[in-house]
């Protein structure tokens, strides 16, 4: 196991944060000063660095960019009252991005390497983690394949690294949804249930397309009969059916296994609410909301944490939401914020401690 004197460290000349505007944080615009980088080679990881911020030199000929072997992970750090900094629940991303890489044929990262390194960073980029309600440090895991060769195999190099990066409100208001019934974003048997880059670009046409009809995201259904809902292009989804919460299985392996997701529903256990974990017809939707059972909808992700869904399309019909009303979405928000931020004590041992 590697400790924090087993990583090169070469620390900023001069540091950028006076630059950056910590009132107005795009996400994923602005980056600390340092990140980590490691190679692997030959069987076996290199020497983990921590540097400047800086760019890379790649080849053209670089097998990430011709075969998609590229994947990545979104993880959170925050400061509690005391401006202690804590990650949400980094074991469990890091375990799903193995996850991912063995399902892209790549190497495993271990654990010293991911958690010890990505502590490491944040230790040394600390005060980038801003003091405001909704604000966090984004932490960008990724890794991709550096194989200088056009041949279509699993590469024999790869590279890994952590990009931090302080932001704000990932939605800044309550979302509009379009229920995607033509393409498709996974399939069983495929990536769905992967972090990898290529679900991401295979989503940008139809998101596209919803965007121009005034729309913010996707709700994509199922492969075969567009008559299951899955996920929402950077979230999981959750409806609130009379008192339960009613959200869409992982058994197909075609959605994500939220981190933020699986938190959410620990949390609306303990408001009361019985969770169903199963397949949900998008009728099965439309109907609850004619008969006023459909209260909340609600999508939930790293970067988005609990985003209210104002309204849901489908096809011609427009189910429209009064969020000014809602119990469950602003208590599950409130709550977890409570855990992260400190002001709620952690009893299940979510945050990790810098």
């Amino acid at each position: 196991m590697i400790a924090a004197s087993d990583i090169k460290v070469t620390k900023t000349a001069k540091s950028r944060i006076k630059e950056i505007d910590f009132n107005n944080l795009p996400f994923g615009k602005y980056f600390t000063d340092h990140m980590l980088e490691v190679d692997y080679d030959n069987g076996e990881w290199g020497v983990v660095e921590i540097k400047p911020f800086q760019n890379l030199e790649l080849s053209p000929a670089l097998a990430a960019i011709h075969y998609g072997q590229a994947i990545f992970e979104g993880i959170k750090a925050y400061n509690d009252r005391e401006g202690n900094p804590y990650i949400f629940r980094p074991i469990d991303n890091f375990k799903r991005f193995n996850v991912t890489a063995e399902r892209m044929r790549m190497p495993v990262v271990p654990e010293e390497i991911f958690m010890e390194g990505m502590r490491r960073l944040i230790e040394l980029d600390r005060n980038w983690i801003p003091m405001k309600d909704d604000y966090s440090l984004y932490i960008r895991p990724f890794m991709f394949a550096t194989d200088e060769v056009i041949g279509v195999k699993p590469s024999d190099k790869y590279k890994f690294m952590i990009l931090l990066s302080p932001t704000g409100p990932y939605y800044s208001a309550p979302m509009r949804i379009y229920v995607e019934e033509h393409y498709t974003r996974a399939a069983p048997g495929g990536i769905g249930f992967a972090k990898a880059a290529g679900n991401y670009g295979s989503s940008m046409l139809a998101t596209a397309i919803a965007k121009d009809k005034g729309y913010d995201q996707v709700l994509w259904t199922d492969a075969f009969e567009h008559k299951y809902v899955q996920e929402i292009g950077t979230m999981n989804v959750f409806f609130i059916i009379g008192n339960k919460a009613v959200t869409p299985d992982l058994e197909a392996g075609t959605i994500l296994a939220g981190v933020t997701r699986d938190s959410a529903i620990e949390v609306l256990k303990e408001l009361g609410y019985e969770i169903e974990e199963r397949p949900v017809a998008i009728d099965e939707i439309i109907d609850a909301y004619k008969s006023g059972e459909l209260k909340e909808v609600f999508g939930t992700g790293t970067a988005a944490t609990v985003s209210m869904i104002q309204e849901l399309r489908y096809k011609d019909f427009v189910m429209k939401f009064d969020i000014h009303s809602w119990q469950a979405v602003p208590a599950v928000k409130k709550l977890l914020t409570d855990i992260r931020e400190g002001r709620k004590a952690d009893t299940r041992g979510w945050m990790f401690r810098i």
